[in-house]
């Protein structure tokens, strides 16, 4: 049965009066998303579903042959088709007075515009993310973080809880990404080089990320290495976050942190819980964006002497709050402290996977679950 997701009252309204794109990580529920707005019970033989790597579909998409009586089609992975822009601009305005158009990907489709005409101003982009705590459940608990944290953000694992499944999941997902995405829309020859970077990133996660480091592990330039770390954030495998260097301290400003859509994937226990906070943060960014339109940015702090903060977010360049990651309910993050005497940050907050709470100044120490609350997530 079509559970509405927490995108479904936005994308509805903007399709009344553009196109809608939904990108996001392969296998996070964006099909599924998509046949629910054709109504309960809508599958994959629906005739409005116009799915790419179907063998049929290609030519008809080429020669624009559109299923009858259908007033909302669907367009999924048409990104691949190198001149996919053309012809989805020729149906949009020959036939947006009777159609409404929704395309879907496992890639950045903002990114991938492979030649032809412009879409600009024909179109709203969005982007769909695992379920977060709120979403999973609305009023959730402390094993539901549990939950979230042993089997990630999506559908399949999340809702089936069988660690078995979880693993072939991961391992099949993983590998059709680098396989066939990968090999659709990039010109990568070694295949098993980037198979081998996607294996090593999990254990960089949290940690500024040493480009040197996986160069040598893998034996390839420096270019290279940032060209693949590039391709796999378009492919929404990771997701790399730059400092936030404010003037009153000696701030980092170069060194990038890594963390991965798939938290699960992380087998040191606080990266883990890191990665999922900067997970639920990125989802926050993207919702504002893509629903409100401020420009919005996930950043860390980090200082010559080594102390950090993990997460920054800013909207229009303005930082609203700072988060920090702690297993435990007690000790105030000296670093914490450090920033709220000299950094002007509205809100600070430190957050944990215990049940105390408390405050201090401007910080406030914040279960998980009362954190999320607290900022009225998505």
């Amino acid at each position: 049965m079509y559970a509405p997701r927490y995108l479904e009252r936005a994308v509805r309204k903007a399709l009344d009066r553009k196109m809608v794109f939904i990108g996001g990580p392969r296998q996070v529920g964006k099909t599924t998303f998509a046949l629910g707005l054709l109504g309960d019970g809508a599958d994959e033989t629906h005739p409005a579903y116009l799915n790419w790597d179907h063998p049929d579909v290609p030519p008809r998409i080429r020669r624009a042959e559109l299923p009858v009586g259908e007033r909302l089609l669907l367009f999924d992975e048409i990104h691949k088709y190198a001149r996919w822009r053309n012809v989805l601009k020729g149906i949009y305005d020959t036939e947006r007075s009777r159609r409404r158009i929704l395309v879907t990907g496992s890639a950045r489709l903002d990114y991938y515009r492979k030649g032809g005409d412009s879409l600009a101003g024909r179109y709203r982009y969005f982007r769909l993310h695992p379920f977060s705590l709120r979403e999973f459940r609305r009023s959730p608990t402390p094993s539901d973080v549990d939950r979230l944290l042993a089997f990630g953000g999506f559908p399949e694992p999340l809702f089936a809880r069988d660690e078995a499944e979880h693993r072939i999941w991961m391992r099949d997902r993983l590998s059709r990404v680098v396989r066939e995405d990968l090999r659709d829309l990039e010109r990568v020859r070694e295949i098993t080089l980037v198979e081998h970077l996607v294996d090593l990133l999990p254990s960089r996660v949290g940690s500024p990320l040493s480009i040197r480091s996986l160069r040598e592990d893998l034996q390839v330039d420096h270019k290279t290495v940032e060209r693949w770390l590039q391709i796999l954030e378009n492919l929404y495998v990771c997701f790399r976050l730059p400092p936030y260097g404010p003037p009153r301290i000696r701030a980092v400003k170069k060194e990038r942190k890594l963390y991965m859509w798939d938290w699960s994937g992380v087998e040191e226990h606080g990266a883990r819980f890191e990665n999922l906070v900067a997970s639920q943060l990125l989802k926050y960014c993207h919702w504002i964006e893509d629903t409100e339109g401020h420009a919005m940015e996930l950043r860390y702090l980090r200082d010559t002497d080594g102390r950090e903060i993990d997460f920054v977010v800013l909207r229009e360049g303005k930082p609203l709050f700072a988060v920090e990651c702690k297993s435990g309910d007690k000790a105030l993050s000296p670093a914490l402290r450090y920033v709220a005497e000299r950094v002007p940050i509205p809100r600070l907050f430190q957050v944990h996977r215990g049940t105390r709470s408390w405050a201090t100044g401007r910080v406030s120490v914040l279960p998980f679950v009362q954190w999320c609350e607290e900022l009225d997530l998505p």
